[in-house]
């Protein structure tokens, strides 16, 4: 087993979801409400189908630019 592939693999995992963490905050800055209370506190269904669309679109543009 070549170790340099699985730490690879841990390293690009782990900035992924770093910038993961930093666009769901910038969303979340762009939205004029709060969107954990949103889904949290107020079960907003509507808006958490959105939140996840968005999220994988993200995901997968993260997924890409790693991917190369």
């Amino acid at each position: 087993m070549n170790w340099m592939l699985v730490l690879n693999s841990v390293v690009f995992s782990l900035i992924g979801l770093v910038i993961f963490c930093v666009g769901f905050m910038v969303i979340d800055k762009l939205t004029p409400y709060n969107l954990w209370q949103e889904l949290v506190e107020k079960r907003n269904t509507a808006l958490a189908i959105v939140v996840g669309s968005v999220s994988i679109g993200v995901c997968l543009i993260i997924a890409a630019a790693v991917h190369g």
